[in-house]
């Protein structure tokens, strides 16, 4: 039976593990060839066997999504090796650092999340968007967070980059809809991955299993979401922050 995306070409930034991990075995369940780009290059290739594994063509581009040399290049290699850019899974984000007030944070940790979490995102749909108006079709997902409608105290260079990647996939997506590019996000709860252990165990957390289902999700759930809107089964779907939070924001 063919899968969601079958024989369609994806790229996921920060696929070395977490919900780039989780998505990119979703990818190869449907169909889809995998290429993962990250800095951590061990765990990449990790992946890369995951998805060899599950039966999936797959490749590892080493790319840090806030260079946008290294993006450019990456996105020229996957075509290079596969012929197209189906899917782009702007997915690489890193924590705030110095969990502070606002005014007490570091410039320098303000920088460095916004670098990373909305330029490299920008950076990523700028490449991406180029091969897909060639192409004449793509489907581009984002990852934002419940944090970038809902504040969290001490994080604020965090839930402004998070806020921007929303707004910044909004506009994208009316920009390029008439251009046969699809471009969404995703927005997280609490999901199970390394990250997102590290910022539970700040002081400054709330209970980040305040929502109704009263559990974490797990990577997969994010990644069903994030294939699905790169399918054609969402040809009618842009510009949305499709929540995955088990009804966190709904409260």
């Amino acid at each position: 039976m063919a899968g969601l995306v079958n024989g369609k070409v994806a790229l996921i930034t920060g696929g070395s593990s977490g919900i780039g991990r989780g998505t990119a075995l979703v990818f190869a369940r449907e169909g889809a060839k995998v290429a993962i780009a990250d800095i951590q290059v061990e765990q990449g290739y990790e992946t890369v066997r995951l998805v060899k594994e599950a039966g999936s063509e797959a490749m590892f581009v080493k790319c840090d999504v806030s260079v946008s040399s290294e993006v450019k290049a990456a996105v020229e290699k996957v075509v290079a090796a596969y012929g197209r850019l189906d899917c782009g899974f702007n997915n690489a984000g890193i924590e705030s650092g110095m969990v502070a007030k606002t005014a007490d944070m570091s410039e320098e940790d303000f920088d460095r999340v916004i670098a990373v979490n909305l330029k490299g995102v920008w950076l990523c749909m700028k490449y991406e968007i180029a091969q897909m108006l060639k192409q004449g079709s793509g489907a581009i997902v984002n990852t934002a967070s419940t944090n970038g409608f809902a504040g969290l105290q001490g994080m604020s260079n965090y839930c402004a980059s998070k806020g921007g990647v929303i707004m910044l996939t909004r506009t994208a997506a009316l920009e390029y809809a008439r251009s046969g590019i699809r471009i969404n996000a995703v927005v997280p709860g609490g999901i199970d991955t390394p990250l997102f252990r590290r910022l539970v165990n700040q002081p400054m957390m709330r209970d980040t299993r305040g929502n109704a289902m009263k559990r974490w999700g797990t990577p997969q759930e994010v990644g069903e979401a994030v294939v699905w809107l790169c399918s054609d089964a969402a040809s009618f779907i842009t510009g949305h922050a499709m929540a995955v939070d088990a009804g966190f924001l709904a409260a």
